[in-house]
């Protein structure tokens, strides 16, 4: 059977946090947790790269059927030494589009984005999220058009938090 192409947030999010991973979600999801009106169809996520944390990465990917999403030919599952690179991970899973960014284009990794991360959800989940402040930084770093077009969303909902 294939994967969906778009990502059952809950489940995936409840997924992760059910395996006891430590990560912060960044990209479109982190914009939509902080109240942004747009839509996104993966989950990015920045996991600590203690070995401990891959080892459950690593089995929890395994139980989500992770193939790699951009690849052609064969069946290509992520590995180990690829959780703890520098680089994006694009992935396929059962509960849809997964994207692992073993650190952010900025070089910011886990334990950078930690720092001033917050917790987002609700009394079933909560997940840490990178902060307003640092998720416009990074989207109007990129150079993608689609990151420059939600920057006046992020911009605007800080000016209403503040």
């Amino acid at each position: 059977m294939a994967h969906p192409k778009v990502t059952d947030l809950e489940a995936l999010l409840e997924s992760l946090a059910g395996a006891g991973l430590e990560f912060v979600v960044v990209g479109g999801v982190a914009a939509v947790l902080h109240g942004a009106p747009v839509t996104t169809l993966d989950l990015d996520i920045v996991p600590r790269q203690s070995v401990e944390n891959i080892e459950r990465l690593w089995g929890l990917l395994d139980r989500l059927d992770a193939q790699m999403r951009l690849s052609t030919g064969p069946v290509k599952r992520p590995t180990r030494e690829m959780l703890v690179g520098k680089g994006q991970i694009n992935l396929s899973t059962n509960l849809g589009p997964l994207d692992i960014l073993c650190t952010l284009h900025s070089g910011e990794g886990y334990e950078e984005l930690a720092r001033s991360a917050v917790i987002k959800g609700d009394q079933v989940l909560e997940v840490k999220t990178i902060d307003l402040e640092t998720l416009i930084r990074i989207k109007s770093s990129t150079g993608r058009i689609k990151d420059k077009m939600v920057v006046p969303l992020l911009m605007s909902l800080r000016s209403k938090k503040s």
